[in-house]
């Protein structure tokens, strides 16, 4: 059963349309997930930056552990940069790199008369693992194109319309064209190397080669929904999204992710409309299918045909399935 699991999902990968979604998950344990935050001092909590007076204390202490969680991305992004990575972080950009190799390695396999050699990593993290190890991985000339929505050379400035692009390759004599493998990666919830030129919702964001001070991110209070379709610039990145995973002969792998961003998990509902996608989820524990299915609103209505949870215990000797787990699957080695 494991061997015919594994091949089967590398399948997916190689004849549809392929789309990541990444969530925190994935960056454990080398940046704490939102339960591992500690609980703020009381004076960090009195010194919470608000326009509202009328939040409760229960509201400004969940802002301030937002604010501790922000700080640490903040601070391992840093350290990605300027190369001062801890044997944790080391392992997990290690993790990256091989997830990103493993993507050129299916894209190249894949037939571009019959689907797109391009993938898309959709993720809700703000940290710059992905980014730092594209960096790295192109460096080994591996045949991949990436495109982060970004538009300029020395100023580049986010614009949705800069996804869903195709590049090829044309021989020297013209005699023919090759689709070249691209990946395209998309943050609905910011970045932290964004920085906002302006304050209205129309303003342009500028993405550095550095972490900025003040970072365009949503944060993780609970109302990432309403956070999220007020600024058109996350909007459009969730309308990526949509689209993505209403075109036909699409395969969606979710891995870190636990469905807890409600707004994410009412467009998974309605992007299952659409009977030839097919979404694989990957379960970190085997217990945390039941939460999932809960978050998604599948108790009372059943899982639809098109969704899968992967689990741990599909597989032999596995406790949990990571980002490396994901990797081996792609490579038809787990």
């Amino acid at each position: 059963m494991e061997n015919n699991l594994s091949k089967n999902l590398r399948n997916l990968a190689i004849t549809k349309r392929l789309n990541f979604l990444i969530g925190s998950g994935a960056s454990s344990p080398a940046i704490s997930l939102m339960s591992q935050v500690k609980d703020p001092t009381a004076e960090e909590i009195a010194n919470i930056q608000v326009s509202d007076k009328n939040l409760s204390d229960e509201e400004k202490e969940k802002i301030a552990k937002n604010e501790r969680l922000i700080k640490e991305v903040k601070e391992v992004s840093k350290s990605l940069l300027n190369k001062t990575l801890d044997d944790t972080q080391k392992k997990k950009l290690e993790e990256f790199k091989d997830f990103i190799r493993s993507i050129s390695v299916i894209l190249n396999f894949s037939n571009s008369r019959e689907t797109p050699r391009e993938a898309n990593i959709f993720t809700t993290n703000y940290d710059l693992f992905i980014e730092k190890a594209v960096d790295e991985v192109l460096k080994e000339e591996v045949s991949l194109v990436f495109n982060d929505g970004a538009r300029g050379y020395f100023n580049r400035f986010l614009d949705s319309s800069n996804f869903n692009r195709t590049v090829s390759y044309e021989g020297l004599n013209n005699n023919y064209i090759d689709e070249l493998p691209s990946l395209t990666l998309i943050k609905p919830h910011g970045s932290v190397n964004w920085e906002k030129i302006g304050e209205s919702e129309n303003a342009k964001v500028i993405i550095k080669n550095k972490v900025v001070e003040s970072p365009m991110v949503v944060p993780p209070t609970g109302n990432e929904g309403r956070d999220t379709f007020m600024d058109n610039h996350f909007h459009d990145m969730l309308r990526v999204f949509q689209l993505e995973l209403d075109k036909p002969e699409s395969v969606l792998f979710i891995l870190g992710f636990s469905f807890q961003d409600d707004h994410i998990a009412r467009m998974i509902r309605r992007a299952l409309r659409n009977r030839s996608l097919i979404i694989e989820c990957f379960c970190w524990k085997n217990e945390d299918e039941q939460k999932y299915k809960e978050n998604l609103g599948f108790n009372s209505q059943g899982i639809p045909h098109n969704f899968k949870f992967i689990k741990p215990s599909q597989f032999e000797d596995k406790d949990n399935l990571e980002l490396k787990d994901l990797t081996k699957v792609l490579r038809g080695i787990l």
